[in-house]
């Protein structure tokens, strides 16, 4: 039997961690989770959640604990955005962080600040605080990498949704990410024609708003 050797290297070597992106919709508009940080460095300072990737973990098992730490969520969409290395981009030491964006729907969450945070928000993306590290350029490469799956793979926008959804939250949340209006005629019969989406039979009733039509995504989701 081959007995495992401790780490040992030669040369110095930097940490590795992870920070999450965490994108739902709220009030029609795209958000973020964001930490306010309760400790050393930029103690106070609001962050992307995220934490040092453990000695036998996979990036992917570390991006999931993290996600479910700061969510209560076992499992959610999550996609790696890249690398990030600038030598300086951690005053504790040298740490490459790896990036992933996730996508929840905001019925689905109770959110509870971790052991490292004062208290988490959901914070519009139009109107952030300013964020420590070099959070900013994460948070804008997960945006344009969600803007363009988002035209490139409809499905990903269901993943915003509730199991059962009207058209027009589906339109919403392709406005909220994409940042532009979109023609409420052209868009219904675009989705009518998608094979994957069906109607349900059920109608949501809401007390200003005329009944509208519920439908259903025909594909292995969560």
């Amino acid at each position: 039997m081959t007995r495992q050797l401790p780490y040992c290297y030669k040369h110095p070597h930097p940490a590795v961690a992870v920070d999450l992106v965490i994108f739902t919709l709220r009030d029609d508009s795209l958000h973020l989770l964001l930490i306010e940080r309760g400790a050393a460095p930029f103690r106070g300072q609001w962050a992307l959640p995220g934490g040092f990737v453990r000695i036998n973990e996979n990036l992917p098992d570390a991006a999931q604990r993290e996600l479910r730490e700061e969510t209560g969520l076992s499992q959610g969409y999550l996609e790696q955005v890249g690398a990030f290395g600038k030598p300086d981009r951690d005053p504790r030491e040298r740490v490459i962080s790896v990036a992933f964006f996730a996508i929840i729907s905001a019925d689905k969450v109770a959110l509870h600040a971790g052991s490292d945070a004062h208290r988490v928000e959901w914070r519009p993306c139009s109107d952030l605080p300013p964020v420590a590290f070099d959070h900013r350029e994460i948070i804008e490469a997960a945006r344009l990498k969600l803007s363009d799956k988002i035209n490139r793979t409809t499905t990903i926008a269901l993943e915003f949704l509730p199991r059962e959804f009207t058209l027009t939250e589906l339109q919403r949340v392709f406005e909220a990410v994409r940042g532009e209006s979109i023609d409420k005629r052209n868009f219904r019969k675009w989705a009518e024609s998608l094979s994957f989406i069906k109607e349900t039979g059920k109608m949501r009733r809401g007390a200003q708003h005329r009944p509208a039509a519920l439908y259903k995504a025909k594909l292995a989701r969560r």
